[in-house]
């Protein structure tokens, strides 16, 4: 059986959720009445259908599972967390602009995992290639429609 990485790591636009959470959708968010989880205007919105799925299995493997996103809508990003109720699967959060970078060396620092026993799951090459040399593995989920490869380091 292969080695189980110490902590996942998921990016959240675009890895767990089909849009930008700062751009593409209007918080707060609530859900309605027919359960559906909805923006300020009505909008519902979704995650990728296997996500839960994915957290699960993690949990079931005692893999324990952090979030590291850079966007602005700090606010937005957790409470979609909650009402999708993944927010019991995420023993960490580093949620806010910045570098992924930045993320990786504090969730080294709260968990004390090695970058090289850590698993990186992102749609963004530029996040990516950052993390990476710093020894994290890492799987890009290529699933923004907007995404423009040659904006992006290779």
């Amino acid at each position: 059986m292969a080695r189980l990485p110490k902590l996942a790591v998921f990016d959240l636009d675009y890895t767990l959720w089909p849009f930008w959470v700062d751009t593409h959708v209007d918080p707060p968010f609530h859900r309605s009445s027919d359960g559906a989880v909805r923006d300020r205007r009505g909008q519902a919105v979704r995650l990728y259908p296997e996500v839960p799925d994915v957290l699960q299995r993690l949990r079931d493997l005692d893999v324990p599972v952090a979030a590291a996103s850079r966007t602005g809508e700090i606010e937005g990003a957790n409470q979609l967390l909650e009402l999708f109720d993944l927010d019991r699967y995420f023993a960490h959060r580093e949620i806010y602009p910045g570098s992924k970078v930045t993320h990786f060396e504090r969730l080294q620092m709260k968990t004390g995992v090695v970058f090289s026993q850590m698993i990186f799951f992102d749609d963004e090459k530029r996040n990516i290639v950052d993390v990476s040399k710093l020894g994290t593995e890492w799987r890009y989920l290529h699933s923004c429609p907007e995404w423009n490869e040659s904006s992006n380091p290779k």
